[in-house]
């Protein structure tokens, strides 16, 4: 039988407005997806939008397919896509870049929240010490005076730490910027930051923390300085960035502190805590509350001094809550250009070879 002209008109317009709906799917790049903090936060997503194009930018992408298959048999009218990408290596995240304005247009979010705490060594003298004494529940929440880490040199001759928390993810910012700045409709950055982030482990004579201890909480409270500059730099571009605390969560990261036994005779005591601190959300999926939350506000009305944090009740119920930042915009503002002035100087000293240079 034969299509009529009216029945053919009406099959485009139905296939002009499913085009226009792939069109419109807001696009969301996070960052280390397939563990932790990245996976509860696709899952989350996809719960709350599952039309949209989420794409894993993963490390691994063994463990990137598995992700997405999982999520595809759960939220089947998704659009899941993956690119290659290593923080820690500047190559890759220039690659990654590259690979990503072939593939899109925009990016609506982008949720920077790769990280590493390498080698954490506990100071159980300071831990048992804590434990009696009128700060147990901030030294739960922050891990203040409990731990430091073993940094190390990368390939690009960067501290490991630095590079993976926030200087590949700056090179891959200023690399997207076509895709991000769009003044008719924001795209939003979103950092995963830390309540260990302290102005006392951070300083501008040496970003990188290659003399300290510290160099997690340094990294952190760089990202908290950094999403201040850009904010300055990018609000009239369309480009706008909010940091999150996920709170006390246990994932891979935490489990590399102490051996497995410890954290389960600890587990009592952390989950009588959340009786009297709102820090510790302990999954993953407690601590994407405000990751999540993020997605759904406007972006204009979010204030560039105020960390948004996960917080759960003692009865384990999810809300959000603020924390006014302790940092001032003139230390954010020479941060910035210290990054830049890296930026140049990795950009010169990376193999010629390379598609960017």
């Amino acid at each position: 039988m034969g299509v009529s002209a009216a029945e053919e008109a009406v099959g485009s317009e139905h296939f002009r407005r499913r085009l226009g709906c792939a069109k419109m799917r807001k696009v969301v790049l996070i960052t280390g997806a397939s563990s932790g903090i990245g996976l509860a936060l696709c899952k989350r997503l996809l719960t709350v939008d599952d039309g949209l194009h989420l794409c894993l930018a993963c490390r691994n992408m063994g463990k990137a397919k598995a992700v997405r298959a999982a999520l595809l048999a759960s939220h089947s009218s998704a659009q899941i896509t993956m690119v290659q990408v290593d923080v820690s290596n500047l190559q890759s995240v220039f690659r990654a870049a590259e690979e990503l304005k072939q593939r899109f247009q925009r990016l609506d979010y982008v949720y920077l929240n790769a990280g590493i705490m390498p080698n954490p060594q506990l100071n159980v003298r300071a831990l048992f010490s804590g434990l009696f004494s009128r700060k147990v529940i901030h030294m739960f929440s922050t891990a203040e005076g409990l731990l430091t880490q073993a940094d190390r040199l990368t390939a690009d001759g960067l501290q490991e730490v630095f590079e993976t928390n926030i200087f590949g993810h700056f090179i891959l910012i200023r690399e997207l910027e076509p895709l991000l700045c769009h003044s008719d409709n924001p795209s939003q950055l979103i950092w995963t930051s830390s309540r260990n982030a302290r102005k006392s482990n951070f300083s501008l004579e040496d970003i990188q923390h290659s003399k300290g201890q510290e160099p997690y909480s340094s990294s952190k409270y760089a990202t908290d300085l950094l999403n201040v500059a850009l904010n300055r730099h990018y609000n009239q571009q369309g480009l706008y960035s909010s940091v999150v605390c996920p709170g006390t969560v246990l994932t891979n990261m935490t489990y590399g502190i102490l051996p497995p036994f410890i954290w389960k005779l600890l587990l009592p005591f952390i989950w009588l805590l959340r009786f009297f601190a709102n820090a510790f959300t302990l999954t993953p999926y407690n601590g994407t509350e405000a990751l999540v939350w993020l997605f759904h506000q406007k972006p204009e009305s979010l204030n560039p001094l105020t960390k948004y944090m996960s917080a759960t009740t003692g009865l384990g119920n999810n809300y959000v809550t603020t924390q006014k930042m302790d940092l001032d915009e003139d230390t954010a503002e020479k941060l910035y250009q210290s990054l830049l002035e890296l930026e140049k100087h990795v950009k010169v000293s990376l193999p010629k070879a390379d598609p960017w240079s």
